[in-house]
């Protein structure tokens, strides 16, 4: 069979490795009842939800009833439901093992329809523990491990105890780094050697007061407070037709409360710290996670600034990892995996630039960022739109510019939401010129260099056409020569540890 570029396979046919190579794990026992009152409260919402749009048929239904028998009834069917999911996540469970071999991560499941997956360590993109609210209770955990291909082909391992998850991801980020772990005094034969876990150091933190204040000040707040002002006038004037409009927008206000929650809860406790096997984020209110992504996987880096936040230099810093791609979370909203801060001042936000790209390739770095960031046309070096440009981009053509340095693509623009997008050499996926009709007349095209799925899209619009020309075919020739000279996958050579023989020991 054929390996995907991906690095990982889902199939009911996967040659297993051999068995004297890995060493097969168990998840933790209470995943079937976990499991089990996750099926159950699915099911109990799915019949809520089809009993509501028959109430009153419902209602008739049980009025015919004693009150007894009811409650009676119900309790019986949610009993027999229970058992059932019970029964066969148990069973589920007898099937699900993992195990961490030389060079991948392998994943076995299903009763029905079996899936046995497997992951290559050189294509890990970062590995992420997970804390939903049910498994805190229990002090369980879900590790998750991604690769280049996307949400399909990674790797998800629930429900591990705390610890374990923690040595886990230990494991997998030392093998991928070309380590190699100890064996345990008194250990068992065949038991897992054991990794040490990396130290960190915390870089920031996110003080609640700011949380609050940066989410109250977003695009998404300051809509809901305009409409609320604008349709209560209006439904003071209009009478009930007005109100009958104000009150047809409870839906949209909820759904506007759940995307403030999901920004609460993704910069809730968040921490930003940095360790030989990568850059650590931690978040999370009800359910917490706990992600680490490897050195040199960010595909991309965006630092933006909305309007409001002008008053206190507050900063968004987000990238682009392959594997994360364009998921949403239960809102819809971006997955809050692609954020390394969610807010902070601009001295902050350079800092995290800096853990991703350690070198922007000017010799005055320090003026670069601030023209970057806050400059217009030619400042700091960049090239910027001609004033033809006004006439198909009025407001923001001052800021639209690019800058090449030796080692990345820097991209300005925006006038209400300021962005700055860098994009190093070796990480250009491929590049593209785009021509409206208008454009064409003007003598302007959009530059757009190509990146994995995720939220930074990194363009420069309207740039003179015979430049953006030159540029695609120079960029091209920097990033072929940018990736021939990248250094190796283990990536604990380039931070420190000059073999793996020295790596530390673990501990006791």
């Amino acid at each position: 069979m054929s390996e995907p570029a991906d690095g990982a396979v889902t199939t009911g046919e996967v040659e297993a490795p051999p068995e004297d190579s890995t060493i097969w794990r168990q998840v933790h026992p209470a995943t079937p009842l976990i499991n089990a009152w996750k099926a159950l409260g699915v099911l109990v919402a799915i019949v809520a939800f089809n009993m509501m749009e028959s109430i009153g048929a419902t209602l008739e239904l049980v009025s015919e009833f004693p009150v007894v028998w009811v409650v009676l009834a119900v309790a019986g069917a949610l009993v027999v439901v229970l058992l059932v999911a019970l029964g066969y996540s148990w069973l589920a469970w007898k099937r699900m093992r993992y195990a961490v071999g030389e060079d991948a991560v392998f994943h076995h499941q299903g009763i029905l329809f079996r899936s046995q997956r497997h992951a290559r360590l050189n294509r890990i993109q970062g590995v992420d523990i997970v804390r939903p609210l049910l498994g805190r209770l229990v002090g369980l955990a879900v590790v998750n491990i991604e690769t280049a291909g996307g949400a399909k082909s990674n790797v998800r391992i629930q429900f591990l105890k705390d610890d374990e998850a923690e040595r886990l991801r230990a494991e997998v980020l030392g093998r991928a780094a070309g380590l190699r772990g100890t064996t345990r005094p008194g250990a068992a034969p065949g038991e897992a050697p054991v990794f040490s876990q990396a130290p960190e150091r915390q870089v920031y933190a996110l003080p609640l007061g700011d949380l609050l204040l940066s989410v109250l000040l977003s695009p998404a707040a300051v809509t809901l407070v305009v409409l609320v002002l604008l349709l209560v006038p209006v439904g003071l004037l209009v009478g009930d037709a007005g109100w009958a409009a104000f009150f047809g927008l409870i839906p949209a206000a909820l759904a506007g409360f759940g995307l403030f929650y999901s920004q609460f809860d993704s910069g809730f406790n968040f921490t930003l710290a940095v360790s030989p096997d990568g850059i650590r984020l931690r978040h999370g209110l009800l359910s917490t996670q706990a992600q680490t992504l490897p050195p040199g996987r960010v595909q991309a880096v965006r630092l933006s600034q909305f309007l409001l936040w002008r008053v206190r230099d507050w900063w968004r810093v987000e990238v682009n990892v392959a594997g994360y791609g364009l998921d949403t979370g239960n809102n819809g909203v971006p997955s809050s995996r692609t954020v390394i801060m969610p807010v902070g001042g601009r001295a902050d936000a350079v800092n995290a630039l800096w853990l991703v790209l350690h070198d922007l390739g000017v010799d005055e770095p320090d003026t670069v960022i601030a023209a970057a960031l806050t400059g217009t046309l030619d400042d700091g070096g960049f090239l910027p739109s001609p004033p033809a440009a006004r006439w198909v981009d009025p407001v923001t053509w001052r800021r639209n510019g690019l800058l090449i340095t030796r080692t990345a693509l820097l991209m300005r623009r925006g006038r209400l939401t300021r962005t700055l997008t860098v994009v190093p050499h070796e990480r250009t996926q491929s590049l593209a010129i785009q021509q409206g009709p208008w454009e064409r007349r003007l003598g302007l095209a959009d530059l757009r260099a190509d990146s994995v799925p995720g939220p930074v899209r990194p363009v420069v619009p309207h740039l003179p056409a015979t430049l953006a020309g030159q540029v695609l075919f120079e960029q091209a020739a920097r990033a072929r020569a940018a990736r021939s000279k990248e250094g190796p996958e283990e990536w604990m050579r380039r931070v420190g540890v000059a073999d793996p023989e020295t790596a530390p020991e673990p501990e006791e």
